[in-house]
């Protein structure tokens, strides 16, 4: 055992020993930052030295937590620092996950990728709504956990979920959505525009859907489903059952675009053009190879309705402002983005670094897979 690591115990266990609450949260900051420092560095027996010794830490303050101010607020610092951490220690981030306190487990619930899905279920079926929200905002989760989630039926752990385009959800979890959504224009929107949605499902939300709602559906439907939900509405306006279309098949575009590629005429200026003729397939594809990802992490970045998941491929890329709106706008079939919405997105883009832009993508990548 090395030097730092006896270093490490003996405060600890100083600390533990003192018994002085000061001493104990100032304790438990500077081992999460030792251990932050060098994160990347640490195999798994000092990996586990951490988890140990946090842990302990950790055990003591939430004894007094729940009366003393200054312990939750350590608690949630040291919750948002391990959070984006892989490598963080397990148990400590289960142990924050598993916390009352939403200020607590929320970042951990919301971004850690040592909660595996077991533990999700876990939480998603024993606490309530703040911490449920936190999970239905992770990217890229199981329908295992999407189906936890919707069984407690919290309308706002819906929408939440509807708008992730990361979440999967299996046919019984669609259920439950669109049984909500028949009071909920919000919802309907957001679940109408998932290109996941089962199509016997999404008749039946376009069936009680207001025309309100099926204008709205219309107005911000992308390209590859334009055609499908206004033949809906039509086959719904006349009392017929028509099939819809299955799912977009993307081989083709990968291939077109893997070989401007590989003969070297693949730029920002192609994507630009896909992106300006809503070319909806070779647009997903070209900006999947030009920011190193992958057509199944920026496919449903492009299906979302928020705009802040696809400016991290477009900054990642070292795209201009001028392609990435082009980008963002390719999504819908018809009409452009409102001035507001355009404006607010090119701030978070201009206070985006591609450094964090490709560590995110990255981490996208690695859930996804």
């Amino acid at each position: 055992m090395s030097k730092a690591e006896l270093s490490i115990i003996d405060e600890v266990e100083s600390a533990l020993r003192i018994g002085s609450p000061e001493k104990g949260l100032e304790t438990a900051r500077r081992v999460t930052h030792l251990f932050l420092s060098s994160a990347g560095s640490f195999d798994d027996e000092q990996i586990a030295l951490f988890d140990e010794v946090l842990e302990r830490l950790i055990g003591t303050i939430e004894l007094r937590a729940i009366a003393d101010v200054a312990a939750r607020v350590t608690l949630a610092e040291i919750s948002a620092q391990l959070a984006p951490i892989a490598q963080a220690p397990p148990s400590v981030i289960r142990r924050l996950a598993h916390n009352d306190e939403i200020r607590i487990a929320g970042p951990v619930l919301q971004e850690s990728a040592r909660l595996d899905d077991g533990e999700l279920v876990k939480i998603a079926s024993s606490k309530g709504e703040p911490h449920l929200l936190a999970i239905a905002g992770r990217w890229w989760l199981k329908d295992i956990v999407t189906d936890a989630l919707l069984a407690r039926r919290y309308p706002s752990v819906s929408r939440r979920l509807a708008a992730n385009p990361g979440a999967r959800v299996s046919g019984d979890g669609f259920a439950v959505i669109v049984r909500q959504a028949e009071s909920d224009p919000e919802l309907a929107v957001s679940v109408g525009v998932r290109v996941d949605l089962p199509s016997e499902l999404r008749r039946r939300l376009l069936r009680a859907a207001t025309d309100a709602v099926r204008a709205r559906l219309l107005s911000r439907a992308p390209p590859h489903l334009f055609e499908e939900i206004q033949s809906a509405i039509a086959a719904v306006a006349v009392g017929v059952e028509r099939e819809m279309s299955g799912v977009r098949d993307f081989e083709g575009a990968k291939r077109a675009v893997a070989n401007l590629k590989a003969t070297g005429n693949l730029s920002e200026a192609t994507l630009f053009g896909f992106a300006t003729q809503r070319r909806y397939e070779e647009t997903v594809a070209a900006l999947a190879l030009l920011s190193q990802s992958t057509v199944e992490v920026i496919r449903p970045l492009m299906q979302s309705l928020r705009d802040d998941g696809l400016l991290v491929p477009c900054k990642a890329a070292q795209l201009s402002w001028e392609t990435t709106a082009a980008v963002l706008e390719s999504r819908f079939a018809t009409g452009a983005m409102k001035p507001a919405d355009l404006a607010r997105a090119q701030g978070h883009f201009a206070r985006m670094t591609a450094e964090n832009a490709r560590r995110t993508l990255r981490f996208w990548q690695v859930r996804a897979s």
